[in-house]
């Protein structure tokens, strides 16, 4: 929708709007003019389901070095906000400069946008400090946009969870979606100090899932070239841990300091001081990474008990749709069927933790296993059934876990310990799993094919486990032919 020429009547003025200044966020801008005469700019918001006017117009009236709201209202589907017209952002000053700012420049720069967190702490977040939001006012640098983004976190839309944070900005506890505090802005500010000092960002994607690891698990290399204080100042604002970081109040009594010259002890002892730094944000690091692999883990989990219940679920339903004199237990194992001395069973999965010690036997990682396995009564050639290993793992692509079915066997003429009335067998990941999956020569060997059995996959696994259910019952349940039954070679991918 073209605005220029239009006239927008707000609480105060009406304003009428020129050209636009910039698209994107979460609204647009544009030059304005108010009917007395007075230049600024609006800033049109689209309504959003599940966010009020509340939320976006903060009063912070007095609070020092913020871009203020000078009118407000609403026009047609928009909220709207008029603002002074500023000089510049400071993404438009790092680009005029060429993307890097002197250190004087840098931290009188970042004290007049600390000033603002401190005056608003315990009251009001940011939560979406970037360059585009720091704005020259009156020879000051000020924070605009307060009240946006608490607004994009409000709203229903589908799409706004972009708008709510900016990834090359956001904070550790932003991604996992703990609450923000002013912790939270400090991060934010010793990203734009970072950029500012450096001349690049600390972490730089390219896309979201990339940032997402790098503010949870990296440490951003050394600025370099600026001094240590300021060096160890801003490594302490990128501290995964919220309580880690530095208060607004300290920051900006550290950056009003300025920077001098120090003596030869004073400057001895920061460089101290740095190490010490990076030894703490390094265990910072390590903490986050350990949380971000457990909180993976359990994300994990939680798919695969989904995805087995479905599984379960299916197959004991066929059973009982078409054998409704099995004899079911639900209450010992999520699914075990008897019928004409034959039995049906499958164990409850169990989860592998992140440091288990079977996930350093294996060539891709398992987070969860099962087993299910047919016995048939006793008879003269003494065979007893046969169980399959069911796995929730990367076993085929890195990082793209699904329960699979496989199976194993005991390779012929090799000397074992005892024999087996069961084959093939199932096995735990572990040590014995992981040489069958090796490529030599082993006692054990594969004897199935790594084979999904979720995800679609679900009606083959029913079919053949019906099957071999109602052999058993009939009395006619035989070894396999050939072993292994199908090729499992390629199967498996044998790690990264």
């Amino acid at each position: 929708m073209d605005l220029v020429g239009h006239g927008i009547q707000l609480d105060k003025h009406e304003w009428h709007v020129g050209e636009a200044l910039a698209e994107g966020g979460f609204g647009s801008v544009h030059l304005a003019t108010a009917d007395d005469s007075l230049v600024g700019v609006v800033k049109l918001i689209p309504k959003e389901t599940g966010a009020e006017r509340e939320l976006l117009f903060e009063d912070l009236k007095g609070a020092p070095n913020v871009v203020p709201i000078i009118d407000s209202g609403e026009w047609e589907n928009y909220w709207v906000i008029a603002m002074p017209k500023a000089e510049k952002s400071l993404r438009e000053h790092l680009a005029h400069v060429g993307g890097l700012m002197s250190a004087p420049e840098a931290v009188a720069a970042l004290a007049d946008v600390v000033e603002a967190l401190v005056a608003l702490e315990g009251h009001v977040i940011h939560r979406d400090i970037k360059p585009e939001n720091i704005l020259l006012l009156d020879g000051r640098w000020h924070l605009a946009d307060f009240g946006i983004s608490k607004y994009a976190e409000a709203t229903t839309a589908p799409d706004t969870r972009k708008f709510a944070m900016s990834p090359p900005y956001a904070a550790p506890e932003q991604w996992r979606g703990d609450t923000a505090t002013s912790a939270t802005d400090v991060y934010a500010i010793g990203v734009v100090a970072y950029e500012m000092l450096s001349g690049r960002r600390p972490f730089v994607g390219p896309a979201t899932p990339e940032f997402r690891v790098q503010h949870l698990e990296v440490d951003p290399d050394p600025i370099g070239s600026v001094p240590p204080s300021l060096e160890s100042l801003v490594q302490e604002c990128l501290f995964k841990g919220q309580g880690a970081r530095p208060r607004p109040q300290n920051l900006l009594e550290r950056l009003r300091k300025g920077i001098d010259s120090p003596s030869r002890a004073a400057r001895a002892l920061r460089e101290a001081n740095m190490v010490a730094v990076r030894t703490r944000a390094e265990e910072e690091r390590q903490k986050s990474a350990v949380r971000s692999a457990q909180e993976r883990r359990a994300e994990l989990w939680n798919a695969a008990d989904h995805g087995f219940a479905n599984v379960v679920r299916q197959l004991r339903d066929q059973v009982l749709e078409n054998a409704p004199a099995s004899n079911l237990d639900t209450v010992q194992a999520p699914l075990t069927c008897g019928l004409n001395g034959a039995s049906l069973t499958v164990v409850y999965p169990k989860s592998l933790g992140i440091d288990d010690d079977n996930l350093n036997e294996l060539p891709f990682a398992v987070a969860q296993y099962a087993a299910i396995g047919v016995a048939a009564p006793r008879n003269g050639s003494g065979y007893e059934g046969r169980s399959h290993s069911l796995w929730f793992c990367d076993a085929q692509e890195p990082g793209v876990f699904r329960w699979y079915e496989t199976a194993f066997m005991t390779t012929p003429g090799l000397v074992r310990v005892s024999p087996r009335r069961a084959e093939p067998f199932h096995l735990d990941p572990g040590r014995d799993a992981s040489l069958a999956l090796r490529r030599g020569v082993e006692v054990l060997q594969v004897a199935w094919p790594f084979t999904p059995i979720d995800q679609g996959q679900e009606l083959d696994f029913v079919e053949r486990w019906m099957g071999w259910f109602a052999d058993a019952a009939k009395g006619e349940l035989r070894p396999p032919r050939n072993m292994p039954e199908g090729n499992p070679s390629g199967s498996w991918r044998v790690g990264d």
